[in-house]
């Protein structure tokens, strides 16, 4: 019982929160991370109410059962932007710019970290520096959604931008299930070509294997039901089988097996999108229902945040030194990846502060990261920075797009949509409100 009403507040203190946000201009995420700060067991919780708040770490993690879904879930939903008819049209900018960017981050975090570690090597290990720049280079595809969407913006940057973020975080996904390979193997000291590279090809392609089969089995089941209701939970199951499946860990031959969960949801979800007719209805719809898991999800993980870590002068200044070179590596690797390809001036300039926001993948991926032996302190240093991302990260990608010309005057729009009823009787009925 207890559990249930932890769960409501933390959701009612999510939803309240995101109200004062909107009046703030600040983006939803980060309404839901501070309120489950404030529910967590260093502020409310700390009083120890029962049901106010989490009144231990424990408590929050005896509920990461709702994070591995929502994982599942943010997964599948990324896969749903490799359309085919998408990536036909997309070119080589796109991709290239999408890789590029990715490595050139991940490479600039890894040197700033493991740099810091060699000036002080107690700040933290080479495994977590490792890991910390694997998941730099994901990218928040909500709230730039959020920023496209709001503003309407509209033309050959914001085109590319929303191409490059779907791709950028399948590239991310990719490099951390590598990197983090590779900082376990340093943990346990045992230094091979098995444990370095096999271990994580073998679970990459796996992953991917059993993503495909699970996107092509519930295909198959979707053409037995006709009705909107049940393909709906048809789906919500085959995430919750594809998720539970996929966090199943073996040894074959000395070699030690596993899955990752987002890989194998988000190849879930590409190849059910892409052979699926209905898949767009299907999707549109499971963007609704896992709205209050999401909530949940952004909640639990402020309530997560280690607060006596953060008052750490030096924990904060892995942080710091983090967004500085995570920064760095998206504006530049953008810049340099555009100029190799040729593409437009505008395009060129201000993808790269675009690509800035980072909230749920890079959260999940600190939500495995914590097996390293200070992973908690990779957790905290991703829920800092994605605080601050989501704080000034929205706000610069809409100043990018303004200056771009691809996000019209708040005066030039409202004239335009008074003169033009047709948009304006689309605009009230297809619009959804700002969350």
């Amino acid at each position: 019982m207890l559990i249930l009403v932890e769960l409501s507040v933390a959701m009612f203190g999510g939803l309240l929160m995101s109200r004062l946000a909107k009046k703030l201009h600040l983006p939803a995420v980060t309404a839901y991370l501070v309120a489950g700060v404030l529910l967590g067991p260093f502020c409310l919780g700390a009083l120890k109410v029962p049901g106010l708040g989490f009144p231990s770490l424990d408590d929050v993690k005896a509920l990461d059962l709702v994070s591995q879904v929502a994982l599942g879930f943010i997964a599948f939903t990324i896969g749903n932007e490799f359309r085919l008819e998408q990536l036909k049209h997309m070119g080589r900018q796109a991709i290239t710019v999408g890789i590029l960017q990715a490595v050139i981050t991940t490479a600039l975090v890894d040197a700033g970290l493991i740099a810091l570690h060699f000036v002080s090597p107690k700040l933290i290990t080479i495994p977590s520096a490792i890991t910390l720049g694997s998941i730099a280079a994901a990218t928040a595809p909500a709230a730039t959604l959020m920023v496209v969407r709001q503003y309407k913006a509209k033309g050959p940057l914001t085109k590319l931008l929303l191409l490059v973020v779907a791709i950028d975080d399948a590239v991310g996904l990719m490099l951390f299930s590598a990197s983090f390979g590779v900082a376990m193997a340093l943990e346990k000291g045992v230094i091979s070509l098995k444990t370095i590279l096999l271990e994580p090809v073998i679970e990459i392609v796996l992953s991917l294997l059993l993503g495909a089969l699970a996107g092509w089995v519930l295909h198959r089941l979707e053409k037995y039901f006709f009705s909107r209701s049940k393909r709906l939970t048809l789906s919500i199951a085959c995430v919750f089988l594809t998720a539970g499946i996929s966090m199943a860990e073996f040894e074959v031959g000395g070699v030690q097996i596993g899955f990752s969960l987002l890989l194998v949801c988000m190849m879930a979800g590409t190849v059910f999108c892409n052979i699926c007719d209905f898949s767009q209805e299907i999707m549109g719809r499971l963007d609704d229902w896992t709205a209050p898991v999401f909530v949940l999800f952004f909640v639990l993980s402020g309530a997560e945040l280690d607060l006596r870590i953060l008052s750490n002068p030096l924990v904060l200044l892995v942080g710091v030194v983090y967004i500085l070179f995570r920064s760095l590596g998206k504006y530049f690797g953008a810049y340099s990846s555009c100029a190799m390809t040729h593409c437009d001036r505008n395009i060129t300039k201000y993808i790269g502060i675009t690509l800035l926001p980072q909230a749920g993948v890079a959260l999940g991926m600190a939500l495995t990261a914590q097996q390293l032996a200070d992973g908690t302190v990779v957790r905290n240093v991703v829920l800092f920075s994605v605080l601050v991302y989501e704080l000034v990260g929205p706000a610069l990608t809409k100043r990018a797009l303004t200056a771009a010309g691809e996000i019209q005057t708040e005066g030039r729009t409202n004239a335009r949509r008074r003169n033009n009823p047709v948009e304006l009787f689309h605009l009230g009925h297809h619009t959804k409100p700002e969350q």
